[in-house]
């Protein structure tokens, strides 16, 4: 009993003095940000405190919100990426279980029989019973342990932050999506203006026809004009459908779920005016592919320390506590009591040029590891750039489309008052149609890319969530995975 104690109290000692860890500390990169951003000033683009976490609701339509938040709980994707975040804390706690003693139970119950060529001509011993605790422990002298600890911990917070990329991601997909259905929407409601408003100039010219005034020359162009526009409808509801399918496997469900909730046609959503963007270190707190990035970083540094203990001593406390007897009459008595206990030093002394190149070959993955981190952040600056440059000028091309679509209603008005007046011939009818026709398509196109222009700027942002709110209802970790 007393070396018992002595035991106990040595792993006691090993265990506070176990606390060295070899390696590299791992110390966080400061990526050098712009000031500002590159792109001429917008007084639609406010520089300051952002407040992109629930960005679809600057679009104040209650359907988007509605399609944003069943996402959220029902696409796939999403679900696999929630079943990473549980797959990399599970593989962390099998890591953290290496800090504590292994400890098994064991029982056996055994007879034997000797060899009559032994010598002892041959016989058969009586049962021998054995059952006890047998246990190990590792001392994380140098941080093995510690580090591998480290590495996984990390490792689990940038699949976290994997899982709300997708989330970004999809949610950003849902809105676009949406956006394209109410895009085409707005386009089949102006051709089939159009085409009515061709309808009537049809009308027009078989009734001068019918008296004389003009001739089925005139007829045949109207016809073509009108015929042209209605050609249009069946790509449109082509492109329709596909997004509404589109959108309903975003939702997990069955292609064409939707057809009956969108099928009522409501006009492009105008966000209201003034989007907070932030300046460019925002990014480094916002994007979650950036803060993936680092946390590899800091897990790829931590495995430097894990292979560097290599070249050090592994110390481990074996240990077995139990009760042998061949009798199950005093199995339970004192005098079968048995115990083992002692420690054990293993140390790698003649593979070390394979623990250096070990070591090396993290150090150069580390050094990967910080240079894709840079890359990322440049690429998330670039995308960011680009997004505002293209939401700035399409916003543009929209008010000039707006004024030429004005323009050329009227135009087709004046000329058409001038035909049936005799003063200009069919031609200047049949272009004004056409040039109506191809502007107007031209602006609610525009407008639908101006709107998902600006869905794709928020998502370069990293917005659809708060990094100081993971409780939000639609930004927190999954249930699954708490």
């Amino acid at each position: 009993m007393k070396n018992i104690l002595m035991a106990c109290v040595l792993m006691v000692f090993l265990a506070v003095i176990g606390c060295t860890k070899v390696g590299p500390d791992y110390v966080r990169h400061d990526m050098k940000m712009p000031a500002e951003w590159k792109q001429p000033p917008d007084p639609a683009l406010i520089p300051t405190g952002t407040e992109i976490k629930n960005w679809w609701t600057v679009f104040n339509d209650p359907t988007l919100t509605g399609l944003i938040e069943q996402a959220s709980k029902s696409n796939l994707d999403l679900r696999v990426a929630v079943m990473r975040v549980k797959e990399a804390r599970a593989r962390l706690g099998v890591v953290a279980g290496q800090k504590f003693p292994s400890v098994d139970i064991k029982g056996k119950v055994t007879r034997e029989r000797t060899s009559e060529n032994m010598g002892a001509g041959g016989s058969i011993r009586e049962y021998n019973y054995l059952g006890g605790f047998d246990a190990s422990w590792e001392v994380d002298l140098f941080g093995r342990i510690a580090r591998s600890i480290e590495a996984e911990t990390a490792e689990y917070q940038a699949t976290d932050e994997d899982r709300i990329d997708v989330m970004v991601t999809v949610y950003a997909e849902v809105a676009q999506t949406y956006l394209k259905i109410r895009t085409s929407q707005a386009c089949m409601a102006a051709a089939r203006g159009n085409i009515e408003s061709q309808k009537e100039v049809l009308k027009l010219t078989l009734s001068r026809f019918k008296y004389g005034l003009t001739t089925d020359l005139d007829v045949a162009q109207a016809e073509q004009v009108l015929a042209d526009s209605e050609a249009e409808l069946p790509p449109l509801r082509i492109e329709l459908a596909q997004a509404i399918n589109s959108l309903g496997v975003l939702l997990g469900r069955p292609p064409g779920a939707l057809y009956k909730e969108l099928s009522v046609i409501k006009p492009i959503p105008v966000p209201r005016k003034g989007v907070t963007i932030g300046v460019p270190a925002d990014l480094l707190r916002q994007r979650p592919d950036i803060r993936g990035a680092e946390r590899r970083l800091a897990a790829q540094t931590a495995r430097i320390g894990v292979a560097t203990a290599d070249l050090y001593p592994t110390l481990s406390l074996p240990g077995y506590l139990g009760l042998s007897s061949i009798s199950t009459g005093n199995f339970f008595s004192a005098g079968s009591s048995v115990f083992s206990i002692g420690p054990a030093l293993s140390w790698n002394i003649f593979n070390r040029e394979r623990i250096r190149s070990n070591i090396k070959v993290e150090d150069a993955l580390t050094e990967q590891a910080l240079l894709n981190y840079e890359i990322v952040v440049l690429d998330a600056l670039n995308e960011v750039e680009n997004a505002m440059v293209a939401c700035i000028e399409k916003r543009f091309q929209v008010e000039a489309l707006q004024r030429s679509v004005k323009a050329s209603r009227r135009t087709l008005k004046l000329s058409t008052i001038l035909y049936k007046d005799g003063l200009k011939d069919f031609q200047n009818v049949m272009d004004a149609q056409r040039q109506l026709f191809e502007v107007e398509n031209q602006m609610v196109r525009a407008k639908g890319t101006s709107v998902i222009n600006l869905v794709k700027l928020y998502k370069t942002l990293g917005g659809g969530w708060d990094p100081g709110d993971k409780d939000n209802k639609l930004n927190s970790v999954h249930p699954e995975v708490k």
